[in-house]
């Protein structure tokens, strides 16, 4: 009986979740393959439930049960994965487009922390005393934030960025042409 009991459960949650997928994320190139994943499903399923029900009738309802339990309990699970995956930050519209213009903010930044010729030619491009850059320091852990937390307006925190960049450069006497 436990034999059967966990190739049902085994059965019924594989099942459950490629069809869970198949119907939601779309069948995939062949036709047919939903009948097939079921009727695989379905070889293992009805012998886990029809052998111990000839045994002893109220095993084959203990089984049916398990089934809908193992099935509900799968569709459950997986949409809770999805509305987990949905709210990840680099599944947002524009996500990537504000990556990249993040990175070149950054690499524009880092050439003030790098360069021991601009970091001479401009102290206070590093120097955290400086309102300016203070303001750019916390304009740069916002924006790693933003970037890594959903339910943030990463783009706003990019733009912000940008401008405390542009803001401490021009502070800091940087002329335009060096940008």
């Amino acid at each position: 009986m436990l034999m059967w009991g966990l190739a049902l459960i085994l059965a019924t949650a594989a099942t459950t979740f490629v069809l869970h997928r198949k119907l939601t994320h779309g069948r995939g190139p062949e036709p047919d393959t939903i009948f097939w994943d079921v009727f695989a499903g379905l070889t293992v399923i009805a012998p886990a439930i029809l052998v111990p029900s000839v045994q002893s009738p109220p095993a084959g309802l203990v089984m049916v049960a398990l089934a809908g339990t193992t099935a509900a309990g799968t569709l459950a699970a997986a949409r809770k994965v999805e509305r987990v995956h949905a709210a990840e930050p680099w599944r947002r519209a524009g996500f990537a487009d504000d990556a990249a213009h993040h990175e070149v903010i950054l690499a524009q930044w880092r050439k003030y922390e790098l360069d021991p010729g601009r970091t001479i030619d401009y102290p206070a491009m590093t120097d955290v005393r400086v309102t300016e850059t203070a303001t750019l320091t916390k304009a740069i852990r916002e924006a790693e934030y933003c970037k890594v937390t959903a339910g943030t307006d990463y783009r706003a925190a990019v733009e912000r960025l940008a401008q405390a960049l542009t803001e401490a450069e021009r502070a800091a006497g940087v002329p335009k042409a060096t940008l």
